[in-house]
């Protein structure tokens, strides 16, 4: 995959939110159609969308799945999404409703053979969300005492399409990702990786794609409150792609 921008939706209650730092009490809504957010990402010529179920990713219960429904029954890109899928049936449940990826991060970590069994229906990737270098894990509400590294290096080979790594003290606070540990998980594996938290600019997503070890770049950003805050205009961002 060339590197590609995937323009952010977190969904909670129903709503399209951001939280600060993964602190579901410092949440901002943004939008209460995520379907029109979704469209106009679409509109700009973005080639894929990440969706976050914020509601599953902390109490396990997917009541977000409606919406996720009529943004993929809605749209011809890509839809990625993650956020409480804790078993092979949540997964093929995602798969069943037009989703294209999903994204596995508690169970990926507490049950790998999870990522392995959904692997037969789909692509899936692995959500690695990390404070500091260590892996937390329902909704970013836990940690584990799992180095970032120990997380990467249970996942090789090709049942597993992508890595999505995410500095959990960078996200939503746009003063940059974390590129130290972009670059380790670089160089610690094969699979694509995609950066999550901390873009607030141009340079930034810059920064990103200029990425590298030996020859290996990433794959893409994830990235919501720079847009929602217009701090970065999606189709600048999205110009990026083609340099």
């Amino acid at each position: 995959m060339s590197f590609k921008i995937f323009p952010a939706i977190d969904l909670r209650g129903g709503n399209c939110v951001r939280l600060l730092q993964g602190d579901y009490s410092r949440e901002t809504i943004y939008d209460s159609t995520p379907l029109n957010q979704a469209l106009s990402f679409k509109n700009a010529g973005a080639s894929w969308i990440h969706v976050v179920d914020l509601d599953a990713a902390r109490s396990g219960d997917p009541i977000n799945r409606p919406v996720i429904e009529e943004v993929t029954n809605a749209l011809d890109i890509p839809i990625q999404v993650g956020g409480g899928v804790r078993t092979v049936e949540d997964a093929r449940e995602l798969f069943d409703i037009g989703v294209e990826r999903v994204v596995i991060g508690t169970a990926a970590i507490e049950n790998p053979e999870i990522v392995h069994q959904s692997s037969q229906f789909g692509r899936v990737a692995v959500g690695l969300d990390a404070v500091g270098e260590e892996i937390a894990t329902h909704g970013w509400t836990k940690k584990t005492g799992v180095s970032l590294l120990e997380g990467i290096s249970k996942y090789s080979g090709t049942e597993v399409d992508a890595l999505i790594v995410t500095q959990i003290e960078q996200d939503g606070t746009m003063e940059g990702p974390d590129l130290r540990i972009l670059e380790m998980a670089l160089e610690e594996s094969e699979i694509d990786i995609l950066a999550s938290g901390g873009v607030g600019s141009l340079t930034d997503i810059e920064n990103l794609k200029s990425l590298g070890h030996s020859g290996k770049t990433l794959s893409g950003v994830i990235m919501g409150k720079a847009i929602y805050e217009r701090k970065i205009d999606l189709l600048e961002a999205l110009a990026l792609e083609k340099l």
